[in-house]
């Protein structure tokens, strides 16, 4: 079964309990106080399973849908049946790779939250233009597809610059951090991947 439907059947239902259970919420969702001060590191990966409401689960869903098999697909053509080991990697890595940038500014500050898989799904995103630089990735309500490789920096951009903002209680750092470890962790296993990714863009 694909681990992709396992990822986003698990997250649904705990963020689902979460939304009506706020003392399971306030126990999973990532606080760099608790974490730096009271050792609760298991929330370096617990707020990865909880979201805001239905709108931050379902965007961060769908987008995990629409690229996660395929990247799994290509981790199996390339790594075998260590693909599968990998992508869980890339997932749970992405969660927590995302998260240290704020672990380290607010390891002081009792009231930062956070919560959601968005640095996780950049992961899977940003693996994904790895593997298919060449393919279209299209934006809601914009009929037309972004070339992947072109779509990647124009991401990138937009993420540091709202973060510079900060001012829409949106952890844009973790979504930058996450897309970084999404595009270097294949390359790690594999270096040969940046070439043929290189080779297809230019």
């Amino acid at each position: 079964m694909s681990i992709t439907l396992i990822i986003i059947g698990i997250t649904a239902l705990v963020s689902f309990n979460c939304f009506s259970n706020r003392s399971l919420f306030d126990k999973l969702k990532f606080n760099a106080y608790a974490i730096a001060q009271q050792k609760q590191w298991y929330r370096l990966f617990s707020h990865a399973l909880v979201h805001g409401d239905w709108m931050h689960l379902g965007v961060n869903m769908f987008v995990l849908w629409s690229f996660g098999s395929s990247v799994e697909r290509y981790f199996t053509a390339y790594f075998g049946f260590k693909g599968t080991v990998l992508f869980i990697i890339l997932y749970l890595g992405g969660v927590a790779f995302a998260s240290v940038s704020a672990l380290i500014k607010h390891k002081d500050n009792y009231y930062y939250n956070s919560v959601g898989a968005s640095g996780a799904v950049g992961a899977v995103l940003f693996a994904s233009i790895l593997l298919n630089p060449m393919s279209s990735i299209y934006l809601f309500f914009i009929p037309i597809g972004i070339p992947a490789f072109i779509f990647g920096p124009m991401y990138i951009a937009y993420e540091v610059y709202m973060a510079k903002r900060s001012n829409d209680n949106i952890a844009h750092d973790a979504h930058y951090w996450g897309a970084v470890f999404g595009f270097i962790l294949p390359i790690l296993f594999e270096p040969k991947l940046f070439v043929v990714f290189l080779e297809q863009v230019f």
